[in-house]
C-alpha cells in the first residue's frame, strides 16, 4: 500500500532576526492509497511547509514522514509535483515538456511518444504536441503540467495552489479534470488551496489547519468529490450540506485570522 504517514511532524525555522518560527507542531495523519485530500487554512498555517516536507524539499526538525513505509529524505520519482504556475520549460514544445521526465530516464523513444500522445488526450490537449508552450493559455499550461507529472506514474501527486492563477471558468474546468484524473488513475492526490469552495469540491478528505504553530485543526470526510464526477459543480455548490460546510469553515478561518491580527497588534 502506498500510504503517506505523518507522525508527530514538527518544523522550526530560524528567522533572519534570530528568533525561532514554529511552522508545524505535532502533525499526525495517514493518507491512504487512492485518497484525494485537500488542505486549507489561513496564511501562515504551514500548508506549503507541509507540502514541501512531503515533496522532500525540506527536512522536518521533529517526527517522521513516510511513503510506502520508507522515510522521505529528499525528492523522489514516487512523488510528482504540480505548482501554481506549472514550472514548465516555455521554450520547449508541449510534447517535449510532457516527455521531459521520461527522456531523463532514457526510456524507449517510440514507447515514450505513444505515452505522450495518450496523456495529451487525457488532459484534453490532443493535437497540441508540437505547439510551443509559451503560446498556450494559463489553463492549457496547467494541463501540460498535469500530464508531465502523471506520465511519470508517481504514487503520490502533490499540488500547490495549481489552479489559483486561473480565471473562474477555466478553474472550474480544471477542477473537473482533476476529479476525472483522480477517478480514472486511482492516484493518491494532496492539493493545497486557499479557496474553501475548491477544497470542498476536490477533497473527499479535507484538513483545516490552524496557525502559530501550524497544526491540524479539523478534518472533514466529504461526498462532493464523488458527486462532482457525475454532477455539475455549480449545482453541487448549492447543495445544503455544501453550503453548511462552506459557512462553517469560512467562519472558522475568519476567527483564526482575527486571532492572528489581534496577536500582531
Amino acid at each position: 500500500m502506498s500510504d503517506l504517514v505523518a507522525s508527530s511532524l514538527d518544523m522550526t525555522f530560524s528567522a533572519p532576526n534570530g528568533e525561532s518560527v514554529h511552522a508545524l507542531q505535532n502533525v499526525n495523519f495517514t493518507l491512504k492509497e487512492g485518497e484525494l485530500l485537500s488542505v486549507l487554512g489561513p496564511s501562515g498555517c504551514g500548508k506549503t511547509t507541509l507540502l514541501n516536507i512531503i515533496a522532500g524539499f525540506l527536512r522536518p526538525t521533529g517526527g517522521s514522514i513516510k511513503l510506502n513505509n520508507t522515510e522521505i529524505d529528499g525528492p523522489g520519482v514516487e512523488r510528482g509535483m504540480v505548482f501554481q504556475q506549472g514550472a514548465l520549460f516555455e521554450w520547449l514544445t508541449v510534447a517535449e515538456n510532457v516527455n521531459f521526465g521520461l527522456r531523463m530516464k532514457k526510456n524507449n523513444k517510440k514507447e515514450t511518444a505513444a505515452k505522450v500522445e495518450e496523456w495529451l488526450e487525457i488532459v484534453g490537449l490532443q493535437g497540441f504536441g508540437e505547439t510551443p508552450t509559451y503560446q498556450l493559455s494559463g489553463g492549457m499550461q496547467q494541463r501540460v503540467a498535469l500530464a508531465r507529472c502523471l506520465i511519470n506514474d508517481p504514487d503520490l501527486i502533490l499540488m500547490d495552489e495549481p489552479l489559483g492563477a486561473l480565471d473562474a471558468l477555466t478553474r472550474e474546468k480544471m477542477q473537473s479534470l482533476v476529479l476525472k484524473i483522480w477517478k480514472e488513475t486511482g492516484k493518491t492526490i494532496m492539493i493545497i488551496t486557499h479557496s474553501v469552495e475548491e477544497a470542498l469540491l476536490l477533497g473527499e478528505r479535507l484538513f483545516v489547519m490552524a496557525p502559530r504553530p501550524g497544526r491540524l485543526h479539523k478534518e472533514y470526510n466529504l461526498p462532493f468529490a464523488e458527486m462532482g464526477l457525475q454532477g455539475d459543480l455549480r449545482e453541487i455548490k448549492n447543495d445544503p450540506q455544501f453550503v453548511s460546510n462552506r459557512e462553517e469553515i469560512l467562519s472558522m478561518i475568519w476567527n483564526m485570522e482575527e486571532e492572528i491580527m489581534g496577536k500582531s497588534n
